[in-house]
């Protein structure tokens, strides 16, 4: 028998094990954490051109976006009070991705420079007026839904913009099908 008294009841709050166990488990994070950002340089370079990829692609494909805007609206002009603030967002989300990028090359030195091609062609909208903002919603949703996927690739400060746009992005498909109801 132990000559001292054993408490009847359990005592609350944690044990010192497990306040043990988490300072070591956050000390080790911290000290990964730490071993990760020493990287070599091959790393380091081609974290950047990853990154810039990353932009690039977003700022292209929030012009593609833009461009859906300018079909439907050019085909359905009754529009634009509903769709007019959503694209003004969606030109805002362009910018926004390629800002510090490099400019496009001016159409001159790339018809010199490479064989001449055929341009993009321009999106079509649908006839009606449901049908093209349902295909414009679901564009948005696909979109966010890529942007949400790119999250784990992207240094912080993309990751962050890329998150913003995503929401954003899942808002206008939730208004645009919300509208049409």
């Amino acid at each position: 028998m132990p000559s001292y008294p054993i408490p009847s009841r359990p005592l609350s709050g944690p044990r010192r094990r497990s306040l043990l166990t988490g300072a070591a488990g956050a000390a080790g994070a911290v000290l990964l954490s730490g071993c990760s950002d020493s990287t070599s340089t091959e790393d380091a370079d081609e974290r950047p051109s990853a990154a810039e990829r990353l932009r690039a692609r977003a700022a292209r494909d929030s012009g593609e976006l833009l461009g859906r805007y300018d079909a439907v609206l050019a085909a359905h002009p009754a529009l634009a009070g509903r769709l007019d603030p959503l694209r003004a967002e969606v030109k805002r989300h362009q910018a926004a991705f390629a800002e510090g990028q490099p400019a496009p090359p001016s159409p001159s030195a790339s018809a010199s420079a490479s064989a001449p091609s055929s341009p993009a062609p321009s999106p079509s909208a649908p006839g009606d007026e449901k049908s093209a903002v349902r295909d414009l919603a679901k564009a948005e949703r696909d979109l966010a839904g890529q942007r949400a996927g790119a999250l784990l690739d992207a240094p912080s400060e993309l990751a962050r913009l890329l998150a913003s746009v995503a929401a954003a992005g899942a808002a206008h498909a939730y208004l645009l099908t919300e509208d049409a109801k």
